[in-house]
């Protein structure tokens, strides 16, 4: 590899330079295509620049018709090709690889065992994020490479499996959505001639037009009057498109695609055109693969529907999209990002909140636990646990959603609150965190985790149910201070005699005349579960002085 740094006026390279250089890979595993880029990121602008991009078409989208599952074949694919995106990484010294994977793996019952596998043969961990998280992260990667200026942008991105539009204007997304209409999945449900015959063609149309319908609706409500949004679209199919017109246009492609413009008046000559050629006359036709060639006329039918509903004449290509969303999100977790994409930093915060206030959680409460939370890890971190940032972050979350089941049931609101989570639509999460989530506030009360539960065996391996077993202890802990609900308990502070194997809590009381006799009650009640994760004996009581007060 060949690295660019800076060089001193002697000619030496500058070791900061090397010491600022960081190197790193994002991998979108999707329906169609596994595609990689590997990146160099300057934090002191911050920037990054695409070193290396890898491609595949592997179709994990081919799904068994009567199980749905992802079949071995293309498994074996997506695993020959997994591998030589790490090979690749690692030839270029990435210091991370960061994997995501969408719709086929997200949908097929055996999706999580696919994502076991690859951690087991690989020791590669890919994240499964939801659609509005994929649609999240799109965003991000178009908006590192094309300026919006404050101005309403729409954003459509065609995969194999699902098709998301964006509406945003450089700022925080007013509209993110993912609907089941994609290149692969259309082809596959509705086109068995060749060419496609008339009803079949109709019969698409009209589908994708009822898909996208309410998506649309939900982008025209959030503009404002007078608004003229410009559509962005990316990826595969919107770049295949854009190159048979450039070439037959132009006669050249242009280099960057980034930029180029398609009207809809010309998609919909070529949509009439390409659904009236057979498959191998498609694949005939330059800038056009075979592969692509199978897909392309469900994937063209996607964006006219778009643009017709939309009422957008006029289509700009993006070159970024979701893998690059990816790096701009690992660069926002690492600090990296203090532009105008900063805000995006707190969309965890943001998300956690919203779905909180959706369920009516009584924040004041569940915001005091947290902070106990967040109190006693730190505290502990070092005596009781090696646990970082990332998993502070879930436990925070699960702090603040723990009672969300309430909103359905007193009774067993422990299980409800783990099925609201799990749908609830957090954005800025992965699936694997969300499980998380939604197994803390799962076991915040109750029975402790079992092999036997079904959300427990979710986690996909021990580090994260080792991980759910002693983050719930703790959360079940701080519980037990808000038992009143009235903020009785101001402060915990931690004192360690871990050679007895004790851990003293001092119990700082709101007011100087509490006894706080039934947090203290509560919390000798709930302790046993702590005590037996982490191998300790607790013993709390209230601060020596304020306690002589109250006596």
């Amino acid at each position: 590899m060949t690295n660019s740094t800076a060089k001193g006026s002697s000619g030496k390279i500058s070791t900061t330079a090397l010491e600022q250089e960081r190197i790193l890979a994002a991998i979108d595993i999707g329906t169609n295509s596994i595609h990689m880029v590997v990146v160099r990121i300057d934090p002191t602008l911050p920037t990054f620049t695409i070193i290396a991009r890898e491609k595949d078409t592997v179709r994990l989208g081919d799904r068994d018709p009567l199980t749905g599952n992802l079949t071995p074949a293309a498994m074996g694919r997506a695993m020959a090709t997994l591998q030589r995106c790490q090979e690749m990484a690692k030839s270029f010294n990435a210091e991370q690889i960061v994997a995501v994977a969408t719709s086929a793996v997200r949908e097929a019952p055996n999706g999580r065992e696919f994502i076991q596998q690859v951690d087991a043969e690989l020791g590669l961990f890919i994240n499964l994020i939801s659609g509005q998280e994929e649609a999240r992260r799109i965003y991000l990667g178009v908006l590192s490479g094309m300026e919006f200026n404050n101005q309403p942008h729409i954003i459509i991105d065609i995969g194999g499996g699902s098709t998301e539009l964006i509406l945003g204007d450089s700022h925080a997304p007013r509209s993110l959505s993912s609907t089941k209409v994609g290149a692969v999945r259309l082809t596959a449900d509705f086109v068995t001639t060749d060419p496609i015959s008339e009803t079949e063609f109709r019969y698409l149309q009209a589908y994708v037009r009822g898909m996208l319908e309410r998506p649309v609706e939900d982008i025209q409500t959030h503009l404002e009057v007078g608004e003229k949004p410009c559509l962005v679209g990316t990826s595969g199919t919107i770049e295949t498109l854009a190159v048979i017109h450039a070439r037959e246009k132009l006669g050249m492609v242009p280099n960057p695609l980034n930029g180029y413009q398609l009207s809809r008046k010309d998609l919909k000559e070529m949509v009439k055109r390409l659904a009236s050629l057979s498959c191998a006359a498609r694949a005939a036709l330059p800038g056009l693969s075979e592969r692509r060639s199978e897909i392309i006329v469900a994937g063209a039918v996607i964006l006219l529907e778009a643009m017709t509903l939309l009422g957008i004449e006029n289509l700009i290509v993006g070159e970024r999209a979701l893998r690059e969303g990816v790096i701009v999100d690992w660069m926002l977790s690492q600090g990296l990002i203090e532009d105008r994409l900063r805000y995006q930093g707190e969309v965890r915060k943001r998300s956690t909140i919203a779905v909180a206030q959706k369920y009516q959680v009584n924040l004041e409460s569940s915001d005091r636990i947290a902070n106990f939370a967040l109190s006693l890890f730190d505290q502990t971190k070092g005596h009781l646990h090696l646990w970082g940032e990332q998993e502070r972050e879930l436990l925070w979350a699960a702090a603040m959603l723990h009672n969300c089941g309430l909103y359905v049931s007193h009774s067993a609101h422990h299980k409800h609150s783990y099925y609201l989570i799990r749908h609830g639509e957090l954005l800025g999460f992965t699936e694997t965190e969300i499980e998380v989530i939604a197994n803390l506030a799962r076991y915040h009360r109750s029975s402790i985790p079992k092999k036997k539960h079904e959300n427990y065996n979710n986690l996909p391996n021990k580090k994260y149910r080792h991980m759910v077993r002693q983050l719930s202890a703790l959360l079940r802990l701080v519980i037990a201070l808000d038992r009143r609900h009235i903020g009785a308990i101001a402060e915990v502070r931690c004192e360690f005699h871990l050679h007895v194997r004790e851990i003293h809590l001092q119990l700082v009381p709101a007011l100087p005349d509490d006894n706080c006799a039934l947090e203290l009650w509560n919390l000798d009640y709930k302790k046993g579960v702590f005590e037996e994760e982490y191998g300790v004996k607790l013993v709390a009581r209230l601060q020596p002085a304020l306690a002589a007060i109250v006596s």
